[in-house]
């Protein structure tokens, strides 16, 4: 009888004391707050694949273009839910076109724009740009200040600036290098469309001005060169 007294005692000990440490963590811990004034300010990076539009006659893509491009980007929410908004960020990209355009220049240093056939045999053709880029962006999303995994629409424009350009041709025992091509229109305006679930996006970026301004011709035809990108895009807030 003793025994089960005692053991009935320390059963009430043991269960007061895990009751009140229950308590003490309860009190003590810390509360989940909902912040109604959430923004979605974002970092982002991409991944594209770079298709020509437009090009001049004989004109083909050959390898893999792409691009790579990554930033910030501001959340404003312009409406009570806070589920449309616009943005605004900073970035910076670069990109590759590797095609049958040879870009070079004379002796008098003036630009030589012409279509390889395949009678010229070579192991690589690319343009590279890099870019100052300006996302601005209307968004909408079904996100809420708890939700962080949501679907979005994003659409807007891109201005962006080619600070560096460089076209490579390679063949067997020569390589050509044009680092000064002023037909190059460096001043760029795209029309961007982001859409998807979660930090997966999909993107279109469409070129609203030509790579090359109208100097830029072969046998008196311009060169209309006007880039399309598709990709994936990953946010993280």
């Amino acid at each position: 009888m003793r025994n089960l007294v005692l053991f009935f005692g320390l059963l009430f000990t043991l269960t007061a004391l895990a009751q009140d440490n229950a308590r003490n963590v309860k009190d003590n811990a810390i509360p989940t707050v909902v912040d109604s004034l959430y923004r979605e300010d974002q970092f982002y990076i991409g991944l594209s694949f770079n298709l020509v539009n437009n090009g001049p006659s004989g004109f083909s893509q050959n390898g893999f273009s792409g691009g790579l491009h990554l930033g910030f980007i501001r959340d404003m929410p312009i409406n009570k839910r806070r589920n449309k908004a616009i943005g605004i960020g900073l970035g910076i990209s670069t990109n590759s076109y590797n095609s049958n355009l040879f870009i070079g220049e004379d002796s008098d240093g003036t630009s030589i724009y012409s279509i390889l056939d395949g009678s010229v045999v070579y192991d690589s053709n690319r343009l590279n740009t890099n870019h100052i880029e300006m996302p601005i962006q209307y968004r909408w999303r079904t996100s809420t200040a708890s939700n962080t995994n949501f679907w979005r629409i994003y659409t807007g424009v891109k201005l962006s600036y080619i600070y560096y350009y460089r076209a490579r041709f390679e063949q067997v025992n020569n390589t050509v290098i044009q680092t000064d091509i002023p037909e190059l229109n460096r001043l760029r305006y795209a029309a961007t469309l982001t859409l998807g679930n979660g930090s997966f996006n999909a993107f279109v970026h469409y070129n609203l001005n030509t790579l090359f301004n109208k100097d830029a011709q072969i046998n008196g035809e311009a060169i209309h060169f006007q880039p399309i990108k598709f990709g994936i895009e990953f946010y993280l807030l």
